[in-house]
């Protein structure tokens, strides 16, 4: 986020777009509700009809995939009526007269033969934006899971910068992170492409700091595999494979797929905390300890960075996950000698700038946000405040192009996937509690009343949904959250598989799957 949880709270006018927030993101989702409390507008861009959308002032009910046509067309306006930022747009951006040409076709009545938002609502949920003292855009997977996802943020933080709502209280591009230490797995370089905090591993300077803190000769100049490359890759020139904390056989697109590429290695290593449907493929299988029984750090959503202390020893032959990499790498040639996680933070600080003023002395005063670059630094607060990392934001023109899958003759629905409120992720914690899974111990299928009439369908059903990669059965749940043409269920359960159905087509610049339109049927199970 390039802003904090606790300014969502203050903003005039809040743009909430591919993001189920108060169900996915409830702790956020309440400083959402106390910004309309404060009197903001809130508009909510997402095709299905959530409990956001359902408090929203605006509900852009878009059809799947279709979020650039709608910024662009947002942009058109805001342009035409002269509403922009034109201080912000010449003092601290570049690029702005080829957005201007790239947008100008996207004029609202184009935009609502795409997106089927009428022309009147984007007019007025642009006026809104542009003219608020402070508005934040907040946003989730709904975004990025599209194969021109890269395209989606891009057209995104062009609108920001546009009405120069960036870099100031309340405002800004804030990605909500899926998971409690997303970002933190981020900043630390667990992406093929970096680093620590998105030191580039082809800048050559960054390679020789790397190599020679770590006492090794070279360190590759190319970047690593992505996870999807990695699938593609297993049992080809990938022999053996190492996964850690992920259960892909749940959570990638076309399981099938996962689960025959993971068959054809030669060796399979699963490091977690219980026998996932990943682990039950592994050769060996590493316990790992959880988050009550380790000392550590996790850095949120709001890039805070925050202690996290042992409560209880850990159960059984279970270790904290650097314990258990210290002696792989050590029983591996490469001694990994160390004592404590506040020895691995200070090695952190020693090579990460935004992290060099963070230290467990201080984070045992209270959390910090990076970047942190001193040890006497209060943490920032908000990114971008007087200028850009890069110096001049950049404005991107991007153009609106169509899903990679869409419905046809043989499958004519369109299936998004999400979360529900009471389980994470996959399912591997939440669902052995015990607890949660009565509050929602079982799978629906959203269907429209037309669609279910259509198909002879009757509300808890159970129904076969297939697409060309698959198919699985779950019960039918007949609402009017989901329009006629659209299906919508989460991922979160075993005994509903459903990314066996989903695409594994991928932005080409992130190479995140396009989970959220793939080409369905459903029909009565047998």
């Amino acid at each position: 986020m390039t802003n904090s949880i606790g300014e969502i709270a203050g903003a005039e006018f809040i743009l909430a777009t591919g993001t189920n927030t108060t169900e996915a993101h409830p702790v956020i989702g309440i400083q959402v509700k106390k910004a309309l409390r404060n009197g903001a507008t809130l508009a909510v861009v997402d095709p299905r009809k959530t409990e956001m959308a359902e408090i929203a002032d605006y509900h852009l009910q878009i059809k799947s995939g279709s979020d650039i046509a709608l910024f662009n067309g947002l942009a058109n306006v805001i342009i035409a009526e002269e509403l922009w930022n034109k201080e912000f747009v010449e003092q601290r951006t570049e690029e702005f007269e080829a957005f201007k040409a790239a947008v100008a076709k996207y004029t609202p009545e184009y935009v609502e033969g795409i997106t089927g938002v009428p022309a009147e609502i984007i007019k007025q949920v642009a006026r809104g934006y542009a003219q608020a003292k402070s508005a934040t855009i907040l946003y989730t997977m709904g975004i990025t899971q599209h194969i021109c996802g890269t395209h989606n943020v891009f057209s995104a933080a062009n609108l920001a910068m546009l009405c120069g709502q960036i870099g100031k209280e309340s405002s800004g591009i804030n990605p909500l992170r899926g998971q409690n230490n997303v970002q933190g797995a981020c900043d630390m370089g667990a992406l093929p492409t970096f680093f620590t905090a998105y030191q580039p591993v082809a800048v050559e300077a960054n390679r020789k700091k790397f190599a020679e803190f770590w006492g090794v000769k070279e360190l590759p100049d190319q970047p690593g595999l992505t996870v999807g490359e990695i699938i593609e890759a297993a049992g080809k020139k990938i022999k053996a494979l190492y996964i850690m904390g992920e259960n892909p056989v749940l959570s990638d697109p076309d399981a099938n797929h996962v689960v025959h590429a993971l068959e054809k290695l030669d060796f399979l290593v699963v490091q977690d905390l219980f026998l996932t449907e990943t682990a039950q493929l592994a050769d060996v299988v590493l316990p790992a300890a959880s988050f009550a029984e380790k000392d550590g750090t996790f850095s949120n959503t709001e890039r805070r960075v925050q202690l996290v202390r042992k409560a209880i020893e850990p159960v059984g032959a279970a270790k904290a996950d650097w314990e258990i990499i210290c002696l792989v790498a050590t029983a591996m040639g490469y001694p990994m000698q160390y004592n404590s996680a506040s020895e691995i933070m200070d090695e952190i600080a020693k090579v990460t700038p935004s992290y060099a003023g963070i230290s467990y002395a201080r984070l045992e005063e209270g959390s910090l946000q990076w970047p942190c670059p001193t040890a006497d630094h209060p943490g920032t607060k908000f990114l971008h405040g007087g200028k850009f990392a890069r110096g001049l934001g950049k404005f991107h023109p991007v153009d609106y192009i169509a899903p990679d899958e869409m419905p046809d003759e043989e499958y004519p629905l369109v299936l998004s996937t999400g979360r529900r409120r009471y389980h994470y992720h996959t399912g591997t914690m939440s669902q052995r509690t015990g607890a949660l899974e009565v509050f929602y111990p079982e799978e629906f299928l959203e269907i429209s009343c037309e669609d279910a009439e259509k198909l002879g369908i009757c509300d808890g059903e159970k129904v076969k949904v297939t697409s060309r990669r698959g198919s699985v059965e779950v019960a039918a749940w007949i609402t009017d959250r989901v329009v006629p043409g659209l299906v919508f269920t989460s991922f979160q359960y075993p005994d509903v598989p459903i990314n066996k159905l989903t695409n594994a087509a991928f932005d080409p610049i992130s190479k995140i799957p396009e989970y959220k339109v793939c080409a369905v049927k459903v029909e009565k199970a047998s």
